[in-house]
């Protein structure tokens, strides 16, 4: 009888399923190197948003610093334009209105090139994001009119960098 109480209690006999599973160790030995690894892989992730944050903000930075290199390039045109009109010896007035009509002409279409656009609103609805009124002033217009323009203003890309000074008409009732 004895021996078939030692049979009987053979582990791996009685217990087919422990021998499948992993010991303790292997189970922790797993899950350590798999922390390991995720923790790797997290390291590196956060290594490359940090690349990415920095070459964004120098990337930030150098669209700042060069933004208006192109519009300095095209002015520069201009500038020769007129130490060129400075530099002759003894000028016509005929002369010099046509060099200072030819550099106006360069000057305007380099803001063409940019979308820098002038603001002339004669006739229009006075616009408070467009215009800036100095006056009001008694005329046949309807009232709130853009009756006289003392300065363009000027627009870029949408955007009113300066509003025109006009005078409104206070209309005919008022």
């Amino acid at each position: 009888m004895q021996d078939e109480l030692n049979t009987d209690t053979n582990p791996a006999e009685a217990h087919p399923e422990k021998d499948t599973m992993p010991s303790l160790e292997e189970a922790l030995k797993a899950a350590e190197l798999q922390a390991a690894e995720h923790h790797d892989a997290w390291l590196r992730a956060k290594a490359e948003t940090e690349n990415m944050r920095r070459r964004a903000a120098e990337d930030v930075d150098k669209a700042r610093k060069f933004a208006v290199e192109n519009f300095a390039g095209e002015l520069l045109a201009v500038k020769d334009s007129l130490e060129a009109a400075l530099a002759v010896e003894s000028p016509s007035v005929e002369n010099l209105k046509d060099g200072v009509e030819l550099t106006l002409k360069q000057l305007v279409s380099a803001f063409g090139k940019f979308n820098l656009h002038e603001i002339h609103p004669m006739g229009e609805k006075f616009d408070p994001h467009q215009h800036q009124a100095i006056q009001m002033i008694e005329s046949d217009q309807p009232a709130n009119t853009v009756v006289t323009v003392l300065q363009k203003g000027y627009r870029l890309n949408e955007r009113t960098l300066r509003p025109a000074l006009v005078m409104v008409s206070k209309g005919k009732d008022a």
